[in-house]
């Protein structure tokens, strides 16, 4: 079944002492040593989490402030590949941050007003008087989910992944239906929301959201390896992704071995178009960074983003896959994720595992992209993100006073 999402890392700040001489000397700090110790502890992570979680591939980036750590990978893109650092892989959820922090500027510009219905740019949209914009970034609009749950929807993945959707198509499974809970009352993760957000910004612009996210979000925070499309293209060098998760839709029994190449299914279904996009480990702990330290808003526009407003008034609900209390270690601000202090995005689909995450009080950057081994893979088809794991773990590793929580146990 595709898709879903979820967090985290940190540690310390170095500084430099500059002696005064009467000759002229240069200003410029010296660039610290790496520590090598945190680089081999991290690896040694990677090398133990890629065995119990049946990784295929790592390829993993720590800085702090802005000081690599270690930029490595591990294992095979292919069988007798290597997967090398350069590789572009999907990021997936990573994009729901850019469309929030856009949504963000342009209310700041006051082009869209966050408390804006979404009937004012898109009335045709069912309950579009009901839900505004906030509630959409923040996912407590009601809107039932296209994909989690959504059998009708699913089956249709399934049977042809690589399939090209409209959003007509996606929210004619979703919209359709009453929505879960009065808005803003309760919370459910639903791609249904950032395919509205999307349409009623360009709508409200004139803009198309490529453009807008290129030219606000991506170029200011120096993103040169992440790049939009509509198809299922990965600029080259590629990281292969396999999957096992339509092993349950084609009835296959449990002790018949299935594992397909799952890096060129269409991502069309995942996001609002325009936002759908291949990226890098290199900008993916820089998006850890731009969108954690929220260089691109104003004071005011960063705190509504890291929001945990949300914590003690969210709930499970009958009938809803994906309605849940917000709690320490998963709260939903606008577009991103906040486990314990870290910031953070967890996408996982098609074959493709990440997480990035930041820790604001120590500066520390975790960017992780991971395939699958057939062994991750149960009965059902189904898998964990080890990436997140991995993310966790070496947040544990570089702030063990400030680590990202780790799930409970299943």
């Amino acid at each position: 079944m595709p898709a879903l999402h979820r967090l985290a890392a940190t540690v310390c700040a170095l500084s430099v002492l500059t002696a005064c001489v009467p000759a002229p000397v240069s200003t410029d700090s010296p660039t610290p040593e790496p520590d090598s110790s945190k680089s081999d502890a991290i690896m040694r992570i990677v090398r133990d989490t890629m065995k119990t979680s049946h990784l295929r591939s790592v390829i993993v980036r720590v800085t702090v402030d802005g000081q690599e750590v270690v930029t490595e990978a591990v294992g095979e893109s292919m069988t007798g590949v290597p997967a090398t650092t350069n590789m572009h892989f999907r990021n997936g959820a990573v994009a729901i941050s850019y469309v929030a922090t856009l949504l963000l500027l342009l209310a700041e510009d006051g082009k869209v007003g966050l408390d804006d219905k979404l009937s004012k740019w898109l009335p045709e949209v069912p309950h579009a008087d009901r839900v505004t914009l906030r509630q959409l970034a923040q996912m407590t609009s009601g809107y039932v989910d296209y994909v989690i749950g959504n059998t009708e929807m699913n089956d249709e993945f399934l049977a042809n992944p690589f399939r090209a959707w409209t959003t007509h198509d996606l929210l004619s499974f979703s919209t359709r239906h009453p929505l879960l809970y009065e808005p803003g009352t309760n919370w459910n993760y639903s791609h249904t929301n950032y395919v509205l957000l999307g349409l009623a910004l360009e709508k409200a612009t004139g803009e198309q959201m490529s453009t807008m996210l290129s030219d606000r979000v991506l170029r200011p925070l120096g993103l040169t390896g992440t790049t939009a499309s509509l198809t299922a293209e990965i600029p080259a060098p590629v990281l292969h992704a396999f999957s096992s998760e339509r092993r349950a839709a084609f009835e296959i029994p449990p002790k018949t071995p299935f594992y397909e190449e799952s890096t060129f299914w269409n991502p069309s279904w995942t996001i609002t178009h325009g936002a759908i996009q291949t990226t890098t480990i290199y900008d993916m702990e820089a998006t850890a960074v731009g969108i954690g330290t929220g260089r691109l808003l104003r004071p005011e526009s960063y705190r509504e983003m890291v929001s945990t407003d949300l914590r003690g008034k969210t709930r499970a609900q009958p009938g809803c896959a994906t309605c849940m209390p917000m709690t320490e270690g998963y709260t939903y601000g606008l577009g991103l994720i906040i486990s314990g202090n870290w910031l953070m995005q967890n996408p996982m689909f098609g074959g493709y595992g990440a997480a990035e995450g930041y820790l604001p009080s120590h500066k520390i950057a975790v960017a992780v992209a991971a395939t699958f081994a057939p062994e991750a893979f149960d009965t059902e088809g189904g898998n964990e993100n080890g990436a997140e794991l991995l993310f966790r773990r070496i947040g544990a590793e570089m702030a063990p006073d400030d680590a990202p929580p780790m799930p409970p146990p299943r």
